[in-house]
């Protein structure tokens, strides 16, 4: 049985031995360096509301099974969780639209919750002017933590099992030999380990820098104040249960509420960022009760306060009694940090967790270490999927920073972040600033989304009689009918897309190609200038990415991947005569697609690039003019084409080159929207969208990538369950009809799926969208989907909805 050490007593090391015992890794030795159980983390000062609804999947889950669990932990001093239920308040137009928003992610993910009238949520909290809101949101499952309570119930049944906690003890170092975590070197002495797991929350990233690791996060402060005695609250609440109304959050002025008895507390994200040093926190606090709890900055409450005092009158006869900046973590994109340390085997780390998705997260991190992947998708958490970039200590306070500014803002699904741009360019982002680019982000890089150049186009088209969606506010941000005119025109015509942003790894070597076989569904041993689309699976047989492989040489192989955490699975499994290399950032591409893809192209290579020549999906080295580029006959927008990539120092070159033989083609630069509106229509899936690591291939209609007739490859043996939802594609009936992704499905009265990605066609004039499905659903069935309130009804569809054929790929 593995020795592990747990590093940090607070919710997530006390959920951490809790799950980890249970799962029969008894040998669990938790180290804190303060006292059991009020530590001096942020645990010590949680307020401790729960909200379960979150647009992420994944954290939804960890929120419910942390309400679950604490539900069902017993602490002699009384309740772990009080389930009194969670509402938020709409005082704007824009906030009561996403609660409506906010109820479809609620029921796609399985929580219960209902939108009420304001009449309704001063029912459920008396406390509330009915005169200031528009109306609520109302979950009953949701409620208050008892963060301590519940944080040493669980050590009290990970200790039953075999458990040892250690307060007092701090962590000194991590002790390695031959890239394996061995032990803790602590002021105690050094405790043997196999396993160490760093969850010493806003700790976390200095502890990790030891070992050659970065944690991004940044601790920061955060207010939190509880007024004196409250006359409307006398007499409603003991002692023991300390509250009865629901948890409150006022997001329109940043603000939650929850009692304390007969006293309101009041949390505040309304002020500036307030970064801690964590270099001088515990001399900067040593005179506080603990370092987790910095004084209280009064002028930074005071806007909030009044805001408080309009929305809750009976607070205005109180004041501020008790209040505190307490800490806790923000990273730069919301999300938890989780997984092993892949140059140190056995360090793992479980940080950035709030107290409402501990349990979770706890959970999965256990299935992780002892079963090797958690039962539920954790891409979003995963420690590496971050980019070089997105480590640097300037991107994380920035980035982090900001996380904490919007953390109750209405976040549109397509907004970018708007500081820390043009970090990653490719060598035609001068020429599409030319164009009129309207650049999103994603993973550091610009992406085009559209090309003002193309508004004539639009306009020619639209006289032409070519449909336009009429979208309303929401839809319409962020977008532009001229997406329309650019898929259009790459259906009639052809255009240039720019794929440099695609990932790309060079996997080279004596045993690249057996190394490809064990870790890739589909067979990639075949002939020099094959391209084969696979998957790459875990151990139980999920989705962990969509791959595509090109063979260049019979040791050498280009593939196409989504992103670093696929750097990471391919890096741990890595045999001594295979080299992987990151080639992304030395190489560009441009995608040359539509009906006139080869008129354009061929004049410009010495090679033959007819069908019969150059057939789908197969790749060839070549040259376009004098310019060296690696071809490969594949479309991701379902067009006859290529993907043209050459060394960076030529890209500029190559885009003028293929701009100018374009010309009396008609060519346009086409952007991200008009890009995923067609893969759409082709029925192309993109991964961490519209299937993760909780799907396997069948159910995501991709089992033709899986030969099951190959050797043994990386969770072959746990495919074959029928599986219980599917993904399909649906065809809404109203042009209007819009969806953004994680809408409700409803069929026969009930929720039973959602949708993960939209986009509108403009070859059948209608938006088309992915949707998980029950299995036994049929092509023509109905359903309808809730639009942030607004029910349209689709039909489910057979793939693609566009060329079944294939016939416009392969002509």
């Amino acid at each position: 049985m593995p020795k592990v050490v747990v590093i940090g007593a607070g919710i997530v090391g006390t959920s951490l031995a809790d799950e980890l015992t249970a799962r029969g890794y008894t040998d669990v030795t938790v180290l804190d360096r303060g006292p059991l159980f009020t530590t001096g983390g942020s645990t010590s000062h949680a307020p401790g509301l729960v909200f379960q609804t979150n647009p992420s999947k994944t954290m939804s889950a960890f929120a419910r099974y942390t309400v679950e669990k604490f539900g069902a932990l017993e602490h002699p001093d009384g309740w772990a969780f009080n389930a009194v239920g969670g509402l938020e308040i709409a005082t704007t137009p824009e906030r009561w639209a996403d609660l409506h928003r906010k109820a479809g992610w609620a029921e796609a993910w399985g929580i219960d919750g209902r939108l009420l009238t304001a009449t309704e949520c001063v029912e459920k909290h008396p406390l509330l002017d009915r005169d200031s809101i528009l109306g609520g949101f109302h979950t009953p499952a949701d409620g208050l933590a008892k963060a301590v309570r519940a944080a040493e119930a669980q050590a009290r049944q990970a200790q039953a099992r075999g458990a040892t906690f250690r307060p007092h003890t701090e962590v000194l170092g991590i002790v390695e030999s031959g890239g394996r975590v061995t032990g803790v070197h602590t002021n105690a002495g050094v405790i043997d380990a196999d396993i160490v797991v760093c969850a010493a929350g806003f700790w976390g990233a200095q502890l990790a820098k030891q070992v050659g690791l970065v944690v991004p996060l940044v601790p920061m402060a955060h207010q939190y104040a509880r007024t004196g005695q409250i006359g409307a609250l006398v007499g409603r609440n003991t002692e023991l249960s300390e509250a009865g109304l629901p948890i409150l959050r006022h997001q329109d002025q940043d603000l939650y509420f929850r009692e304390h008895v007969d006293r309101m507390g009041i949390g505040s994200y309304s002020h500036k960022p307030m970064p801690v040093d964590m270099s001088t926190l515990m001399s900067d606090t040593a005179g506080e009760p603990m370092p987790s709890m910095l004084p209280f900055t009064e002028e930074d409450f005071a806007p909030a306060w009044h805001e408080a005092r309009e929305l809750i009158p009976a607070l205005g006869d109180s004041k501020v009694e008790e209040a505190f900046n307490g800490i806790f973590s923000f990273t730069p994109d919301g999300f938890s940090i989780m997984g092993e340390h892949r140059e140190l085997a056995g360090f793992w780390v479980a940080e950035a967790v709030w107290v409402t998705h501990s349990a979770g997260v706890a959970k999965a991190t256990a299935e992780w270490i002892v079963d090797g992947t958690p039962s539920i998708d954790v891409h979003e958490c995963d420690l590496y999927r971050f980019e070089d970039v997105a480590r640097s200590p300037e991107f994380i306070m920035q980035t982090s920073s900001q996380a904490f500014i919007e953390v109750y803002d209405i976040i549109h699904p397509n907004q970018f972040r708007a500081a820390l741009r043009g970090l990653r360019t490719s060598p035609f982002y001068e020429r599409q600033k030319e164009l009129g680019a309207y650049f999103f982000e994603g993973a550091g890089w610009e992406r085009p989304a559209w090309f003002e150049a193309n508004a004539e186009l639009a306009q020619r088209l639209h006289a032409d009689g070519l449909a336009f969606q009429d979208r309303d506010d929401w839809s319409s941000q962020f977008w532009s009918p001229i997406s329309i005119a650019e898929a259009h025109w790459t259906r009639e015509g052809v255009a240039m897309y720019d794929m440099t942003p695609l990932t790309r790894y060079e996997v080279s070597g004596a045993g690249a190609a057996a190394f490809l076989q064990q870790m890739t569904t589909n067979n990639v041993d075949k002939s020099v200038g094959s391209v084969t689309y696979t998957l790459l699976l875990d151990e139980t047989g999920g989705i962990r990415s969509d791959i595509t492989v090109a063979r260049l040489g019979p040791n050498a192989f280009q593939v196409a991947v989504n992103g670093p955490m696929d750097f990471d699975w391919f890096s741990r499994q890595l045999p001594d005569d295979v080299t992987l290399r990151d080639i992304t950032g030395g190489t560009c591409c441009i995608g040359v697609w539509g009906p006139l893809a080869r008129d354009m192209v061929q004049p410009l290579c010495p090679d033959n690039l007819s069908h019969d020549a150059f057939k789908y999906f197969r790749a060839k080295q070549t040259y376009l003019d004098a310019i060296p580029v690696t071809m490969l006959r594949v479309s991701y927008v379902g067009e006859l084409g290529w993907e043209i990539y050459t060394s960076a120092e030529y890209g500029a070159a190559l885009w003028d080159l293929l701009a100018e033989a374009g010309q009396p083609h008609g060519v346009i630069a086409a952007g991200r929207i008009a890009f995923n509106s067609l893969r759409i229509e082709k029925g192309y899936r993109l991964w961490g969208t519209d299937m993760t690591a909780e799907h396997q291939p069948a159910a995501a209609g991709l089992d033709f990538a899986v030969r099951m007739t190959k050797d043994d490859f990386v969770g072959k043996a746990a495919l074959g369950d029928p599986p219980p939802m599917v993904l399909r594609s649906i065809v809404f009936g109203d042009p209007a009809a819009v969806a953004l992704g994680k809408e409700p499905v409803y069929a026969d009265g009930g929720c039973v799926g959602y949708v993960t990605s939209a986009g509108y066609s403009a070859t059948v004039g209608r938006t088309i969208a992915y949707a998980w499905l029950p299995a036994e659903t049929q092509v023509d069935d109905i359903v309808t989907v809730d639009y942030r309130g607004t029910r349209f009804t689709a039909v489910v569809h057979a793939e693609p909805v566009v060329d079944p054929e294939m016939s416009r790929i392969k002509r």
